[in-house]
């Protein structure tokens, strides 16, 4: 039995290929361990396949999948945080020592933006990566206004963690 690649399917790879940097960068700041980084990469790559046919180019297709990427995200992490849990892990949210914290910039800049809401995560997210405030507006599905003020308290929240991740 031999196989054979569509053009639309070979043109779906080399697109995956070329912004796989977008979901590992997303799945790696929404996911906590690495089992969660590998079915939440598995979900994203099969949603954008079945979203594929209806990808049109109206956008660049490094917009369009950072939407699917963050509506997959957050469908996940909404279905995930249905379990019931027997403990609270707020007791020993405390116990954590700050020599767990990262010790390289980058690391350190990924655990504070994974301590972000969801929202403002994808926000600082995207401007990281160059998005315009219009373009990640477009979509979060938000003013670009309410855009600019949440990227600004995003900024002043990680600066202040970031200030005191340093102090350690």
């Amino acid at each position: 039995m031999t196989y054979s690649v569509s053009v639309s399917e070979t043109e779906f790879l080399q697109q995956i290929r070329e912004n796989q940097g977008i979901i590992y960068k997303l799945v790696g700041i929404y996911a906590a361990d690495a089992e969660e980084k590998k079915d939440l990469y598995q979900e994203i790559l099969l949603n954008t396949w079945k979203s594929w046919p209806s990808y049109r180019g109206d956008a660049k297709f490094s917009t369009w999948l950072y939407r699917i990427c963050l509506n997959t995200i957050f469908t996940y992490k909404r279905r995930s945080n249905r379990i019931d849990y027997k403990e609270s892990l707020d007791q020993y949210a405390q116990v954590v020592d700050s020599n767990a914290a990262p010790k390289d910039e980058a690391e350190q800049l990924r655990y504070a933006i994974r301590t972000l809401k969801e929202t403002d995560r994808a926000i600082i997210s995207m401007h990281l990566d160059g998005y315009e405030n219009a373009e990640i507006a477009d979509i979060i599905g938000i003013s670009i206004n309410h855009v600019a003020v949440k990227l600004y308290r995003s900024k002043q929240q990680l600066s202040n963690l970031l200030k005191k991740q340093n102090e350690y």
